[in-house]
């Protein structure tokens, strides 16, 4: 566990890495990714096939963190492409949320009252495997830099709409002038009390945490949240921790969603650290997920039975304020849904 030293919080991040260059040298060929890994053993015909279907992407920071050699690191099955992705199951469709019925044009999405998702970008720096969103047509459905005066007008249209949730992709795939410059446009709202940020990038990158996002950032004015999604404590390394605690140093609100995966994170003693962990840098659980049904992920799927008893066990290992909600969405729903 990273120790919470209780030192005063310092916004600052001491020396910057261009980001944009890291996430260029992301692993984007399997067998690359794979001998740096030492698993080239495990390379066939099916894996490209698979990776077709939907690309493949790691970053090398998340490299970094898999177990060399070891074909059940939890790391590595959330982003090495399976042939188990070429089957099919008539519970598990391209567009399980159906989002395509909550699109309200210019990159929006709604389906709870009083908050609405904009899709800000279709860039992702990782690809998960289980990802709900890999059939979605980012092309059309994203508010592109030159849609947003087009989303910010739909929005500010919208008299019920008082909180914003920036997705993807990842919104910190944006560089920080692009972010700054949408965070600008949604602030002028007067409706607006609340932003959100939905993100993955400083978990599999975090030097994307440079002293620009933080300036950009901290000066947003309106009350700001950053949702990261950290599935596994293997996941919290000590360079994410120092983002985190930079993040906090501006006053945002960190919290994690996780996705309960069959064999990444079904298990006790993972909960239970990542819980604990997440917290001593600075993070509330927020949620874990049952697996959105997307084609091509059905080897990931936890039963509600198992994820029933997994989640009571934990209520018996954490305090409360420790214990992330365990939903699932459900489409036409009004909320998540507990299970």
């Amino acid at each position: 566990m990273i120790p919470c030293t209780g030192m005063p919080i310092k916004p600052e991040i001491t020396q910057d890495v261009n980001w944009q260059q890291e996430l260029a040298s992301s692993f984007t060929r399997i067998q690359d990714f794979l001998e740096y890994v030492d698993l080239s053993r495990l390379y066939d015909h099916s894996l490209e096939h698979a990776g077709r279907q939907f690309s493949f992407r790691v970053t090398r920071h998340f490299a970094s963190l898999i177990k060399k050699g070891d074909p059940t690191d939890p790391l590595l099955l959330q982003v090495l492409p399976s042939a188990a992705e070429l089957q099919t199951h008539p519970d598990f469709s391209r567009d399980p949320l159906q989002d395509k019925q909550a699109y309200q044009g210019s990159g929006i999405l709604q389906k709870y009252h009083g908050r609405a998702l904009l899709i800000s970008t279709a860039a992702c720096a990782i690809n998960c495997r289980y990802c709900f969103r890999r059939y979605f047509p980012y092309t059309s459905h994203q508010a592109a830099r030159d849609k947003w005066s087009a989303a910010v007008e739909q929005i500010q249209a919208s008299p019920h709409i008082t909180e914003i949730i920036l997705s993807g992709g990842d919104p910190l795939s944006l560089s920080n002038a692009r972010l700054d410059d949408l965070l600008t446009q949604l602030q002028a709202n007067p409706r607006l009390e609340r932003l959100r940020i939905h993100t993955r990038l400083p978990v599999v990158l975090p030097d994307r945490v440079d002293s620009e996002l933080l300036r950009v950032l901290g000066s947003v004015e309106l009350p700001l949240a950053m949702v990261i999604h950290v599935n596994h404590p293997n996941e919290l390394s000590s360079e994410l921790h120092h983002a985190l605690q930079a993040l906090r140093g501006i006053n945002i609100t960190l919290l994690n969603q996780a996705v309960l995966l069959k064999g990444v994170n079904d298990n006790l003693e993972h909960q239970v650290s990542l819980c604990e962990e997440l917290y001593a840098s600075g993070v509330l659980p927020y949620y874990l997920h049952l697996l959105d049904k997307v084609a091509g992920s059905m080897h990931f799927e936890v039963s509600k039975q198992r994820a029933r008893e997994l989640h009571q066990a934990m209520a018996g290992r954490l305090p409360g304020y420790l214990l992330p909600r365990l939903v699932a969405e459900i489409p036409g729903s009004t909320s998540k849904i507990p299970v």
